[in-house]
């Protein structure tokens, strides 16, 4: 019999492309049940659906209040989310259960049941939106609590780069295994220039912070030998943020934004253009490290890169060279920076990312992932072969 293998994850999971790709791996070793927003996924055997209303963090009146008085014990299984999850799950048995980010963790501990938990934290969680004050005096301290009591517990933590791994460690002492947001590798060539123009493309949330503001405040900076599309997602506030950034582009001449494309076929959509374009001011220690989904999808879709300075992006950007890093943060830097890349810089920088495609596919990060499936289900059936 396969082993039973639960995914937790608070996210539109169809959208999620780092919970997707570890459900492809999952599904090698056992039937999984996912456990998280939107329809069935195609890796999982099973779905428990929780409401979209349903807030993953505690954040009714009496919610608020707990974390208020630092009551984190009575706190942590209180989110309409976390409760509606346990009445979905009540019954069952697993022999794994993987908690994506932290706020997973405990509502993951409980149902597990003594099963092991793999924990992957994704990035570093008590400062994922620090830059909002309800978040830097409610949730912060609360993740900081979540995370020190539940990690020690927890029989496997991955996390996306070795900048939050080395946090993890200092803070809470946690040994973690690194699975970047790397993608599959897709077999594209870079695609033939448009003379005259040079093709921008960004892809990713129209969630406020992360400076879309700016990428089309630039584009205009740049002026009609450029063409920004963005291709966007639309956050969970009713699509409110997306239509004051559609309402911005519409007053450019040189910027259009496209409903978003499935995880899987963004490569071959993006590959259309030259340039991957994204500048992020640090609002927190996430911003200052980041080494995101749509870096590797730039990648993937053989695009020159340019990005705002990173310790991990630029290691990547400079080591392989594979475009520009913005002097700074600003939308002046941006622009400055694509418009020093000739025709000619563009197509040398397409041609090296199609080069480093393999190297930064998904290919290590996969294997890093079976080597902790294997060890944690050999822990539940050590007489027994596990996995592929």
């Amino acid at each position: 019999m396969r082993p039973r293998i639960l995914c937790i994850s608070f996210s539109d999971i169809q959208a999620d492309a780092r919970v997707l790709r570890q459900l492809d791996v999952l599904a090698e070793f056992g039937e999984v049940i996912t456990l998280g927003y939107g329809a069935k996924p195609a890796a999982a055997a099973e779905h428990l659906e929780l409401d979209a209303a349903l807030p993953s963090l505690p954040q009714t009146p009496f919610g608020v209040a707990l974390l208020a008085l630092r009551a984190y014990r009575r706190v942590e299984l209180a989110a309409p989310a976390v409760r509606a999850a346990l009445k979905l799950a009540a019954g069952r048995s697993f022999d794994l259960v993987v908690a994506n980010e932290a706020r997973a963790l405990p509502l993951a501990h409980a149902i597990a049941d003594g099963a092991p938990v793999w924990g992957d934290m994704h990035e570093w969680a008590p400062e994922e939106r620090v830059h909002v004050l309800s978040w830097r005096l409610l949730i912060k301290p609360f993740m900081t609590a979540v995370c020190a009591k539940y990690l020690p517990r927890t029989h496997a933590v991955t996390v996306v780069n070795d900048s939050i791994a080395r946090l993890y460690e200092e803070q809470f002492g946690s040994a973690t295994v690194t699975v970047r947001n790397a993608r599959p590798f897709v077999d594209l060539r870079p695609s033939e220039q448009v003379p005259g123009v040079i093709r921008l493309v960004h892809s990713g949330a129209a969630v406020p912070g992360r400076n879309l503001e700016g990428m089309i405040e630039a584009a205009g900076l740049l002026g009609p030998r450029y063409s920004l599309d963005l291709f966007l997602v639309a956050a969970r506030d009713g699509g409110k943020y997306l239509r004051v950034l559609e309402s911005l582009a519409a007053r450019a001449n040189n910027v259009t934004v496209h409903p978003p494309v499935a995880p899987e076929e963004l490569p071959r959509v993006l590959n259309h253009y030259d340039v991957g374009i994204f500048s992020l001011p640090p609002q927190t220690r996430n911003h200052a490290l980041m080494l995101p989904n749509k870096f590797f999808d730039f990648v993937q879709a053989r695009l020159a890169i340019v990005f705002s300075p990173s310790p991990e992006t630029s290691r990547l950007i400079e080591h392989h060279h594979l475009g520009a890093v913005t002097k700074d943060f600003s939308t002046e830097a941006l622009a400055e920076a694509v418009r020093r890349m000739s025709m000619q810089d563009v197509a040398r920088y397409k041609s090296h990312t199609h080069t480093a495609a393999r190297a930064l596919s998904s290919e290590a990060d996969e294997e890093a992932q079976r080597g902790v499936l294997r060890r944690l289900l050999q822990e539940v059936s050590p007489d027994s072969a596990v996995g592929p």
